[in-house]
């Protein structure tokens, strides 16, 4: 569904995707199945989008960005995509930042070129990400900081003595190896 006031350029819209009033889409953007992208939204033409992701109202997607299925844009979070900006003076490549599967980003946060948010991260309101994020991190604040972490539900975890942590959304037990989040399966 594409609303009478959007301009879409582009015919590599996948089905059952809802594009609401005042948003621009270039002609070689991307989007895939079950997304919506909300009014006052502006999408550039080196823009891959997967299936099932939401990009909320004022989001600007520039040139260079790849967003992974199932992720949450909230509303005026800001992108770059240029490190140097200037007034009519083009980079060679505009930096690539990737959003991965699963994660979430809360509203007005900003996120700088080049960077990387892991799967099923969690990005506070207000957040300024300088650097990539980690799979299944919560960060939050200005520059952005690790806080803890979140299951794929996007539940804050809380680990017990055992270095163990349970989410009840997701059924799923969680430990902490070398830093990195892995998730097992209960018999509930």
């Amino acid at each position: 569904m594409i609303h009478a006031l959007a301009d879409v350029q582009s015919k590599n819209i996948g089905a059952n995707t809802y594009i609401w009033q005042f948003v621009v889409v270039l002609k070689d953007a991307v989007i895939g199945e079950l997304c919506n992208i909300n009014c006052h939204t502006f999408i550039e033409n080196d823009v891959r989008i997967g299936d099932r992701v939401t990009v909320k109202c004022g989001v600007f997607l520039w040139d260079g960005m790849i967003i992974e299925d199932d992720v949450f844009i909230g509303p005026n979070v800001t992108f770059t995509n240029d490190k140097y900006p200037k007034s009519k003076q083009y980079p060679a490549a505009f930096q690539a930042t990737r959003i991965l599967k699963g994660a979430s980003l809360g509203a007005n946060a900003t996120i700088l070129g080049g960077v990387t948010i892991g799967e099923f991260a969690l990005i506070g309101a207000g957040a300024v990400v300088t650097k990539s994020v980690a799979p299944h991190a919560l960060v939050v604040g200005n520059p952005a900081r690790q806080k803890g972490w979140v299951s794929h539900s996007g539940q804050v975890l809380s680990f017990d003595e055992k270095g163990e942590a349970f989410c009840d959304l997701s059924k799923k037990k969680y430990t902490l190896i070398n830093d990195e989040l892995i998730a097992f399966p209960t018999n509930d």
